[in-house]
């Protein structure tokens, strides 16, 4: 394997475990190597940070990172505000030299870097700050341990990899909250066969969900499309929604409509809602076989040339004025 040239090597910050929190509540971050978690008695087991605060209290509380290998690893502790990705809106957190505004500015780890003993933890104290001026509602954020090493990647360019694990943080801070959901952009994209009749439609819808408020929500998404004299088309539940929409956080999605119509016009709609929260947007379609669309557009663009032939004839027409003609008559006397 090449050795990565590390003065142009792209530096990959693999958040990997962030995506695995999902599964049984028990399991604390991991990555098979390590792990990171809050501190917690036998009888009260935490797999996140759950916190509640009022703006300007100080909160304390400890981290626990865990070596599962056999050799010493040194890390870099740090706090991180979370946001959804835009790929599939995963839970991730923000990279040191990104701009905090909440949790990766207010909660600091006693100590920045620790080494840990093979097979070993090491319980570090967390103090969590609330401004003052805190904006009332959730705040989700994270206590990240990035590896110190920089691994080689396993690809053909020089890359430098370091992985980092993550503790997620759920804090609420008291006040008013405002659950708000929002269905923008809709767009619909479709696949025809060229003659009718010959092959499968389809379409592509695309959305974005936005999460306008001051709350987490878990969405929930339904599809309707109505075609014409008011039919209904479709009308399901989506997958593939994230399980939190954090706030303020918009994530671009998409549904595959098969069996969607080749020859037809009307509407698709697309439902968000969540707890205390409902919103609805559509966009209307005409869907028409290739076939009639190239029909219809080559009967437009003969009709086109003949009304333009008959403007310009039209005005030859105008144009050509005989002259008068003057009639002179005599009287005789």
């Amino acid at each position: 394997m090449r050795k990565p040239s590390y003065a142009t090597a792209l530096l990959v910050l693999l958040l990997s475990a962030l995506n695995l929190l999902g599964g049984t509540p028990a399991h604390a971050a991991d990555n098979g190597s390590w792990s990171v978690f809050p501190y917690a008695t036998e009888l009260a087991q935490r797999p996140y940070f759950y916190l509640s605060a009022d703006p300007g209290d100080a909160l304390r509380d400890k981290v626990v990172v865990a070596n599962k290998t056999a050799q010493p690893l040194t890390f870099r502790l740090y706090a991180a505000d979370a946001y959804n990705t835009a790929r599939d809106g995963g839970f991730a957190v923000r990279t040191r030299t990104e701009r905090q505004r909440g949790v990766g500015v207010w909660a600091r780890p006693a100590r920045t870097r620790v080494t840990v003993p093979g097979h070993g933890k090491v319980t570090v104290p967390v103090t969590i700050r609330v401004p003052r001026g805190a904006e009332p509602g959730d705040h989700p954020g994270a206590i990240v341990a990035l590896d110190e090493r920089v691994a080689a990647s396993d690809g053909s360019l020089a890359l430098g990899v370091r992985q980092a694990v993550a503790a997620r943080v759920y804090l609420r801070v008291s006040g008013p909250t405002m659950p708000a959901i929002a269905v923008e952009d809709v767009r619909v994209d479709q696949h025809r066969p060229v003659v009718p009749g010959t092959g499968d439609s389809t379409a592509v819808i695309s959305y974005t969900l936005h999460n306008r408020g001051n709350v987490t929500l878990d969405p929930a998404v339904r599809l309707r499309a109505d075609g014409l004299f008011g039919r209904t088309l479709v009308s399901r539940g989506l997958t593939g929604l994230p399980s939190e929409l954090l706030p303020r956080q918009r994530v671009r999605l998409t549904a595959r409509w098969s069996g969607a119509p080749q020859f037809d016009w009307g509407d698709v709609t697309l439902t968000a809602s969540a707890r205390q929260t409902r919103e609805s947007a559509s966009t209307s379609f005409v869907a028409m076989p290739w076939l009639v669309v190239a029909v219809l557009a080559g009967v437009l663009v003969v009709g086109a040339v003949l009304l333009r032939v008959r403007q310009v004839r039209g005005r030859d027409r105008v144009g050509h004025v005989d002259a008068p003609r003057v009639v002179v008559r005599s009287t005789a006397r």
